[in-house]
């Protein structure tokens, strides 16, 4: 439906890039790049070009090879850093500069040592100052999560009479929570006169374990574009998690929002960003972590057995994983371990699983999981014993 669509701002390469130990070489950030363009990501954040000769370089080069997303570039409110990133974006087909300015007392006083007056005016000035080079042109009001709403409105209102086209209200330091970002937004949608001439973009970060929580909740309240990066990486606790965000608009269809986002893909790229910038993800990770579609609980075994969406709300085939998993272990039960006999070519009564089963535990409670070898040794024991009784 029209309007209903939430665009996909991908900042992996540029936020994510941040996390210590994750620094990317040019033809690493292209591969990656590309990845994200076959996810189906609609702006590619690809880097902050003046921050380094090779930050400039991998967005320049970036640009030469996406072919349908917008390429984005970051910049402070500063004359320069906006014309170095016009710069480095000269190659790209599509075009966005992103710029912008503290907007919190906390930026204004301690940061700026400034006004809210003279923020103001900045604001609107960077804003001029991109549109000199493109006609896409991103806002930031950082830390507009602790902004009040109030000025927050009147910032949002000066930068799209300057030319901004998107208006992002990031939760720079993850401290929302999820109603408070939601009223942000939508203060903003019926507060600013000439908000219909932008699109509003979530930049949640996840300091409080809210991210995803908080960009849904703006997306509710008005906002059609998500920031976000691959795995949650990010500034300290990270950012919004891409795969989490689209996975709930897409698992919440009466929502009445889509992306245009393959979700097959997201597992494969998921492994990709984490081998690249060689930053494990963790087990218990929605969506993507090893253990997301992993089972070892025996009630939670036996429900899955009989039926998946008992426990299961994704079909792993969905998100490209590699399928579901039952993990045997002491907390598993009769059923799991008939299922895992069965797999292996073992077709036993429920008096031979009850037999087993006491077995089974013993070695359950020496090793923390218990291997297709063990169960194999087991059968042959069982069978030895049967063939002498």
């Amino acid at each position: 439906m029209p309007g209903q669509k939430v665009y996909i701002f991908d900042t992996t390469l540029r936020d994510g890039e941040q996390v210590p130990g994750c620094k990317l070489n040019t033809a690493e950030k292209i591969e990656i790049a590309l990845a994200l363009e076959a996810l189906g990501v609609d702006i590619i954040e690809a880097g902050f070009p003046i921050s380094s000769p090779g930050d400039f370089q991998s967005v320049h080069e970036i640009g030469k090879v996406i072919k349908n997303a917008v390429i984005c570039g970051l910049s402070r409110a500063v004359q320069k850093d906006i014309e170095v990133a016009a710069e480095a974006l000269q190659s790209a087909k599509r075009r966005r500069i992103h710029t912008g300015i503290g907007t919190s007392d906390y930026h204004i006083k301690s940061k700026f040592n400034s006004t809210r007056e003279d923020i103001l005016q900045r604001a609107a000035q960077c804003v001029k100052w991109a549109r000199n080079f493109t006609d896409d042109v991103e806002f930031y009001a950082e830390d507009a999560g602790r902004t009040e709403n109030e000025y927050l409105a009147r910032v949002v209102e000066a930068v799209i009479a300057a030319g901004a086209t998107t208006v992002n209200i990031p939760d720079t330091t993850g401290y929302c929570l999820p109603h408070q970002y939601g009223e942000k937004i939508a203060y903003l949608v019926n507060n600013v006169p000439n908000i219909d001439k932008a699109v509003i973009s979530c930049h949640c970060h996840n300091d409080l374990g809210l991210a995803t929580a908080n960009s849904i909740a703006g997306v509710i309240s008005g906002a059609r574009q998500i920031e976000c990066t691959i795995n949650g990486l990010g500034e300290r606790a990270g950012n919004t998690s891409l795969e989490e965000v689209v996975m709930v608009i897409k698992q919440h269809s009466t929502l009445g929002y889509y992306t245009n986002i393959n979700a097959k893909q997201l597992n494969p790229l998921s492994r990709l960003v984490s081998d690249t910038m060689r930053m494990p993800v963790q087990p218990n990770k929605a969506i993507v972590g090893a253990n997301a579609f992993s089972h070892s609980s025996g009630i939670h075994q036996d429900g899955f057995l009989k039926d998946a969406q008992t426990y299961e709300i994704i079909n792993p085939e969905e998100v490209g994983a590699d399928g579901s998993k039952i993990v045997l272990t002491a907390r598993s039960g009769r059923s799991a371990l008939a299922h895992r006999f069965q797999k292996l070519g073992f077709m036993y009564t429920r008096n031979d699983i009850d037999v087993l089963y006491d077995q089974f535990l013993k070695v359950a409670d020496r090793k923390k999981e218990v291997e297709d070898e063990d169960l194999k040794g087991l059968a042959s024991q069982y069978q030895a014993k049967a063939a002498v009784a």
